[in-house]
């Protein structure tokens, strides 16, 4: 087999994965998956029966959530559930400020690309989405928008998770 087209067969199974992989299509739908419990030092998934306290927060084309600011304490595990009153596709995602930023800017690299945590929400205009979290770890965390501009327009807010006594 010539060089070429070998080469042309190895690329084949890339080339079908790129549409599926780069595609914000459906939005990210949350599939009946087992939730995924990886420590992140913002704290840690938690299941939906766990949360003791829901929180609203809502996401509008001016590019604002409000409320902006959350105050938690450490060990709390909260309902963040994201209502997207505006017209276009929004997503909440929370995490460190840098890690927040490093992803705004991949996203503005890759518009379409698909990912999906438990620490992130998208959200269709009109809809609702949710985290459960459990804020494990004190300290200043951050919520924001990662869909290209949002971030940069100042769509995002802060949480301080105070430690327990």
């Amino acid at each position: 087999m010539p060089f070429k087209t070998r080469r042309s067969l190895l690329a084949l199974p890339l080339a079908l994965a790129l549409p599926r992989a780069f595609a914000h299509a459906d939005q990210h739908p949350k599939a009946a998956t087992p939730l995924v419990k990886e420590q992140k030092p913002w704290g840690i998934a938690a299941e939906p029966a766990k949360a003791r306290r829901t929180v609203d927060i809502r996401m509008s084309d001016d590019m604002k959530m409000t409320p902006n600011h959350l105050d938690v304490r450490e060990g709390d595990t909260l309902r963040l559930r994201a209502i997207n009153v505006g017209q276009v596709l929004h997503e909440i995602v929370i995490g460190t400020g840098e890690e927040l930023k490093a992803h705004a800017e991949m996203m503005k690299k890759f518009p379409k690309m698909e990912h999906d945590e438990p620490y992130m929400a998208h959200v269709a205009p009109g809809k609702r989405g949710e985290i459960v979290w459990t804020f494990n770890r004190p300290g200043d965390f951050e919520f924001a928008c990662l869909i290209a501009g949002h971030f940069e327009a100042g769509m995002r807010g802060t949480i301080r998770v105070a430690p327990n006594a």
